[in-house]
């Protein structure tokens, strides 16, 4: 029984590890196995140990496997990293999602967006992309767009709408950039969500990279079905299971099918691009998805190139991985990735550390 359990362990693991290369718009099931990658392989690993103990020929089809998942694997764990000394000019890209600048007072601290504002300023980025950005043209306190460019001192801003109300209050995306923006853009997905993609020309020296802002369909758990997790995880007795079972993974698969339709949108913009690009944004996806592969195709991942531990950028109880990214290409140079280890919303915010010396001056 223990041993065919294992086979079916491995299998699903094997699942969880190709379904990267499947649509969920195609087939939604293996995007589930891909989301618990994680848990997979350490079920696994917990396997192959109990097969050395027990001196049995399986441990070899466990090892197996553990072997063709590492290079998934990596993408959620970094063992160590050294930021490279360097002589030349660096510039800094970091993606943060502000939460609205906690707009409804979601962490009940009303000193929060002011928190969020000196992390901004204490980064101190060139290239700040923001998800989930509120600003108002009457409450001087929630002028976001004002404000950001003042404590960055960020000449030049791209900011998109998605939803305008009493006509000066915004929610959006928006870019900020101490570097000039000669050209800029969006991909609009037609959902009803809040979700997009903008993108910016931004002039380094002289040499122009194109730099993608990125979020994508979230899941949009109820009240209803984040009450049912939390009473999962902390074991208490949940209440009517079943339906908030099959709501929960209802939600899942349809943002499955959403995001991997937005991510075929933003990569076909991505290579038709005439300049080198960097991807920053929310993919509300894990480093074992569709979304993510279709995503950093051709690209490097910052994380993976410089990154150190676990990686996680929610900052909520579930998922507890990571989501957010900076893509780039690769002949780009990064130097070093930084994940702030305090946060004043749901996300982490992240940053690359880029080199000036291969651009154009």
């Amino acid at each position: 029984m223990v041993l065919w359990l294992h086979y079916l362990l491995i299998l699903s693991l094997l699942t969880s590890i190709f379904a990267k290369f499947i649509s969920p718009d195609l087939f939604w099931l293996p995007a589930f196995f891909g989301l618990a990658f994680p848990y997979l392989f350490l079920l696994n690993l917990l396997f192959v140990l109990y097969w050395l103990l027990q001196f049995k020929p399986i441990v070899l089809f466990g090892l197996l496997a553990l072997l063709i998942s590492l290079p998934t694997a990596r993408r959620y764990l970094q063992w160590s990293s050294v930021a490279e000394k360097t002589n030349a000019k660096v510039f800094k890209v970091t993606s943060y999602n502000s939460m609205l600048f906690d707009l409804y007072n979601w962490k009940k601290n009303k000193e929060n967006r002011s928190k969020i504002l000196t992390e901004l300023s204490e980064i101190n980025p060139d290239i700040l992309c923001v998800q989930e950005f509120y600003t108002s043209e009457d409450i001087n306190d929630y002028n976001n767009l004002d404000t950001v460019k003042a404590i960055l001192n960020t000449r030049y801003v791209h900011h998109e709408y998605t939803t305008t109300l009493r006509k000066n209050d915004h929610w959006g995306m928006a870019t900020f950039s101490k570097f000039p923006i000669v050209n800029q853009g969006k991909i609009v997905f037609n959902t009803r969500s809040n979700n997009l993609c903008i993108f910016s020309d931004v002039l380094v020296g002289s040499d122009t990279i194109r730099v993608y802002n990125v979020h994508l369909q979230s899941i949009s758990f109820s009240k209803e079905d984040n009450k049912f997790l939390d009473e999962v995880v902390s074991e208490k007795n949940a209440t009517n299971e079943l339906e908030n079972s099959k709501s929960i993974l209802r939600r899942l698969k349809r943002a499955f099918v959403k995001r991997s339709r937005q991510a075929d949108m933003v990569a076909l913009h991505m290579s038709t691009s005439p300049h080198r690009i960097i991807v920053c944004g929310d993919f509300n996806d894990t480093a074992a998805s569709y979304v993510y592969h279709r995503l950093s195709q051709n690209l490097n991942d910052a994380f993976i190139q410089k990154g150190a531990g676990f990686g996680r950028t929610y900052a909520g109880e579930w998922p507890q991985f990571r989501i957010d990214y900076i893509l780039y290409n690769k002949d780009l140079v990064c130097i070093d990735y930084k994940r702030d280890e305090e946060t004043f919303t749901d996300h982490y915010p992240v940053t690359a550390y880029f080199e000036k010396k291969n651009l154009k001056n």
